[in-house]
């Protein structure tokens, strides 16, 4: 019995000491994920351009 009563009292002092700290959780910074343009931002320069050609064309 007296046995028992070590054994529980060794197994009580060690989860004690093996529980947490008192130390701030460390959190990471979420992920930002930036969205692509769409394929048609890079037409829009080669359009202007021959509306402008075109238009010069036609005053002519």
């Amino acid at each position: 019995m007296k046995k028992l009563v070590i054994a529980a009292a060794l197994v009580a002092a060690a989860s004690a000491a093996s529980a947490g700290n008192l130390a701030e959780p460390i959190v990471e910074a979420p992920v930002i994920v930036e969205e692509a343009a769409g394929s048609s931002s890079g037409i829009l320069l080669p359009l202007l351009l021959l509306v402008i050609v075109a238009a010069a064309a036609a005053s002519n």
